[in-house]
Order: C-alpha cells, then sequence, then structure tokens
C-alpha cells in the first residue's frame, strides 16, 4: 500500500514540478526581453545624441552590460558638452580675430585710398597717412605673431624645453632690453635682487616671453613719471615673481577675466595702445605649462600686482 502511495505521490510531484519550471522559465524569459529591451532603448537613446540611463539590473552578465552602458553614456556625454564648449570657443576666437584685423584692415584701406585721390600731393598729410598704414600694418603683425604663439601653445606644437635656468638672469635680460621703452614715458623700471633664489625648471624663451608680457603691459598702463619694480620670493616651494606698477589699476568687475583672451579693461585704450588682448592669455599658457600658475592684485587708480608662480628646484 505505501508503494503504491509513493508511486501516486511521484507521479503528481513530476507534473507539477514541470508545470512549475515551464512557469519559471516563461518568467525569466519574459524578464530577461524586458531588461534587454531596455538596454537596447537606453544604447538607442546615446546613439541620438541623447543621454540615458539605464535602471539596475539583476546580478550576472546583464548588470555587467548595464554598468558598462551607463558609464559610455556619461563619457558620450561629457565628449559632446566638450566639444560643444570647443566649438563655442573656435567660434568665438574666429569672430574676436575678425573684429580685431577690422580696425586696422580698415584703416590701412581708408589712408590708401585717399592718398590714391590725390592726398599724396599734399607731403605733410602724405607723411601723416604713410605713418598710420605703418602703424596699423604692425599692429596687424603683432596680432597675427600672437594668434601663431598662443595657437601653438594650446595645440601643442610647440612643447616647452626645459633646462635648469635662474629667473632671475631672465628677468634681468628683459628689463635691461625694456629700460629704454620705459623711458620714453620717464618711467623708473627697476628689478630687486631676487637673492639666494632656487633655479627653476623651465624653457628660457617662454619664461622671457612671460616676463616681456607683463613688463610691456605695465609700461603701456603706467603713467609718465611712475614706477616699475620686478621682484621675486621663494613661497611654499615655489619661485613667485612680480611685476608691480602704480599705474590706472583695473576694477574688480574686470579681475576675474584679466586672463582671457582678447579681453581687455579698457578696450579704446588698449587698441591705442597697439594691445591685441592675447598677451596676458600667453602669460597664463607659459606658465600653465611649467606647472605654475597666475595671479593678479589691483585697485582702480593705485596700479596693478601682477605674479606668477612656477615650482622651484630643492638645492
Amino acid at each position: 500500500m505505501s508503494d503504491i502511495a509513493s508511486g501516486f505521490r511521484f507521479c503528481v510531484f513530476i507534473p507539477v514540478f514541470l508545470f512549475a519550471a515551464c512557469l519559471y522559465f516563461i518568467f525569466e524569459r519574459y524578464r530577461l526581453r524586458k531588461n534587454i529591451r531596455k538596454i537596447s532603448e537606453a544604447a538607442e537613446t546615446v546613439a541620438s545624441g541623447k543621454s540615458a540611463v539605464i535602471p539596475k539590473m539583476p546580478p550576472g552578465e546583464l548588470a555587467r552590460l548595464s554598468l558598462s552602458l551607463n558609464l559610455l553614456s556619461e563619457r558620450f556625454q561629457y565628449d559632446l558638452s566638450e566639444m560643444k564648449r570647443l566649438e563655442e570657443i573656435r567660434k568665438e576666437f574666429v569672430a574676436n580675430v575678425s573684429h580685431e584685423l577690422r580696425t586696422p584692415i580698415s584703416t590701412i584701406r581708408a589712408f590708401s585710398e585717399t592718398l590714391l585721390e590725390g592726398a599724396f600731393k599734399d607731403q605733410k598729410r602724405c607723411l601723416e597717412f604713410v605713418r598710420e598704414i605703418s602703424a596699423s600694418s604692425e599692429r596687424m603683425e603683432k596680432l597675427v605673431e600672437d594668434i601663431l604663439q598662443i595657437s601653438a601653445l594650446e595645440s601643442g606644437k610647440m612643447p616647452p624645453r626645459f633646462e635648469m635656468t635662474s629667473l632671475m638672469k631672465i628677468a634681468s635680460e628683459v628689463v635691461a632690453s625694456l629700460i629704454p621703452l620705459a623711458q620714453q614715458k620717464q618711467i623708473v623700471l627697476r628689478i630687486d635682487p631676487f637673492g639666494d633664489l632656487p633655479e627653476v625648471h623651465a624653457d628660457r624663451e617662454l619664461m622671457r616671453r612671460v616676463f616681456i608680457n607683463l613688463i610691456e603691459n605695465a609700461i603701456k598702463y603706467t603713467p609718465e613719471k611712475g614706477f616699475i619694480r620686478v621682484s621675486a620670493a621663494l613661497e611654499e616651494g615655489s619661485v613667485k615673481a612680480v611685476v608691480e606698477d602704480n599705474g590706472i589699476g583695473i576694477s574688480p568687475e574686470d579681475l576675474p577675466r584679466i586672463f582671457e583672451r582678447f579681453y581687455r579693461a579698457d578696450k579704446a585704450r588698449s587698441r591705442e595702445m597697439g594691445g591685441t588682448g592675447l598677451g596676458l592669455s600667453i602669460v597664463k599658457h607659459c606658465v600653465e605649462l611649467h606647472g605654475g600658475s597666475v595671479g593678479l592684485e589691483s585697485e582702480l587708480g593705485k596700479g596693478s600686482k601682477f605674479f606668477f608662480k612656477v615650482p622651484a628646484i630643492s638645492k
């Protein structure tokens, strides 16, 4: 009798087990298809250029696949945003270059046409017009040189040639070369002894360009009989070089943007003085290539103090 009961229970168990197994298989297949559909839809969304997040999947291959796709989506969105940002920068750069070139080109064209119309017969006016044409062409040449330099710095086509060097020596050479320019405005340009500062691992030409741009900028915006002082000191493992003047200063609202390309605190005056709007941006790029940083302290009407830091080499 017990054998019959056992056989009966076994006969009942088999269909129930098979039925449960079928239900489980159908459910798992439905869930698998549902999850695959979610992943597929998310992938199509990402492919269309939009952001998508795949819901959390059960542990296993699909979970790893969904995690990989989510990471890919995040990276894709970051790259897309970066591309849009760079495209905006490119458009702004082209617009700024076009704007900067328009003024000297218009000046050259206007004076050339005036000369062709007969003004060359008036020797005094002819000489004045030729001077204006020459000044405009020089400004265009300087602008093109600065554009080429900043493009080379940003693209990596002008990698620094590092060597052990003394900032004091570079600064002294630059100051000596710019004293005649300062004397034209009776400006006192001096350099304080840097003292026993450690050398830096730097590209001499790039560091020379940094000092030239900062000192020339100070000369432009310092009134006659003013002063400009160049100094340096060791600060927290870096050599900090400072170019200080008692010029016109910079307003607080202009300070955060002063190192941006083509940004001018006083646009009309800067163009009148022959500025391209790229000098301080070049300074920033050169210093950052050395692992350093730039900064500025200024008060309107009381002068400015531009400085940069580059890592010092321990003795």
